[in-house]
C-alpha cells in the first residue's frame, strides 16, 4: 500500500505531502493515473473533501492532472514546476484571508505606485481592457475574481519588475481564490460592489495620470476596505461557531 492513513488536523496538507513525497522519491512517475478519490479516502481513512482539496491543490501546483472521463494523473511537467514553492506555502496558509491582505497590502500598494511610474500604452490598455471586464462582471452580477485578478497581475506586470510580475503570477490563482472568497463576504452588503468598482477606478485613473503615491493611496485604500470587511466577516463567523460550541454543552 502506497499511503498511509492520516490522524493529523489537517488533513489535506497531510495528503498533499504524501503524493509530493511520493513524486519526488519516483514512486509516482509522470502519467502514472492515481486511484478515485473514493478509493483514497477509504485507503487513507478521510473524506472525499480533504482529498479533492488536496487533489485541487495538486492540480493548481502543475503536479497532478484532472481528465474527464479517465481519472486523475501524475502531470508530466518540468521538475521546477512541480515543486513551486512560493504557491505551496501559500496554498498550505490559504485559510489565514487576513495574512495574504496583509502581504498584498505590502505588495501591491508600491505595485500601483511603480506602474503610475512605468506603465506603457500597452500595460494602459491591458489594464484597462480587465477594468472594463471588471464592470460588466459586476453588472451581471457576476462575482468577477478572474476580472479582478486580472486587473491587479496587469498592475504587477506594468511595473516592469519582473520578479514582482513573476511572484504575482505565481500565486494568481490563489488570487484568485481570495478574491472569490471576500467577494462572497461583501457583496452580502448592499453597497459593497458598487465601492469596490469605483475603487478599482480611482486606482486606474491614478495610474493613467501617472501620480505614483496617488496611486499608492488608491491601492492601499481599495486592499484596507477589503481587509477590514473580511475580519469583520472573520469575527462574526467565529464569534457563531463559539455560540454553538457553549449551547452544544
Amino acid at each position: 500500500m502506497l499511503f498511509k492513513p492520516i490522524k493529523q488536523k489537517r488533513i489535506y496538507e497531510e495528503i498533499l505531502e504524501q503524493i509530493q513525497q511520493l513524486v519526488s522519491e519516483g514512486t509516482l512517475k509522470s502519467g502514472n493515473r492515481l486511484i478515485s478519490e473514493r478509493e483514497m479516502a477509504e485507503r487513507l481513512q478521510v473524506s472525499r473533501a480533504s482529498v479533492r482539496e488536496a487533489f485541487s491543490a495538486l492540480d493548481m501546483l502543475g503536479i497532478l492532472e484532472s481528465r474527464p472521463g479517465e481519472g486523475t494523473f501524475i502531470r508530466s511537467v518540468p521538475r521546477e514546476s512541480a515543486l513551486k514553492p512560493l504557491a505551496l506555502v501559500v496554498m498550505l496558509y490559504n485559510e489565514r484571508k487576513l495574512d495574504i491582505m496583509e502581504v498584498r497590502m505590502i505588495l501591491e500598494a508600491e505595485s500601483a505606485a511603480l506602474a503610475a511610474q512605468r506603465a506603457t500604452e500597452e500595460d494602459l490598455a491591458k489594464i484597462s481592457g480587465c477594468l472594463n471586464r471588471l464592470e460588466q462582471d459586476f453588472f451581471n452580477d457576476r462575482l468577477g475574481e478572474t476580472s479582478d485578478a486580472g486587473f491587479h497581475l496587469a498592475i504587477a506586470e506594468a511595473t516592469e519588475n519582473m520578479v514582482l510580475a513573476w511572484f504575482m503570477n505565481t500565486v494568481s490563482d490563489l488570487l484568485k481564490a481570495t478574491m472569490r472568497y471576500s467577494r462572497q463576504r461583501l457583496f452580502e452588503n448592499p453597497g459593497n460592489k458598487e465601492t469596490l468598482l469605483l475603487q478599482h477606478k480611482k486606482i486606474f485613473a491614478a495610474i493613467l495620470r501617472r501620480d505614483s503615491p496617488g496611486a499608492r493611496e488608491a491601492m492601499m485604500e481599495h486592499l484596507k476596505f477589503v481587509y477590514d470587511q473580511i475580519a469583520v466577516y472573520e469575527q462574526e463567523h467565529e464569534e457563531r461557531e463559539n455560540g454553538c460550541l457553549l449551547a452544544a454543552e
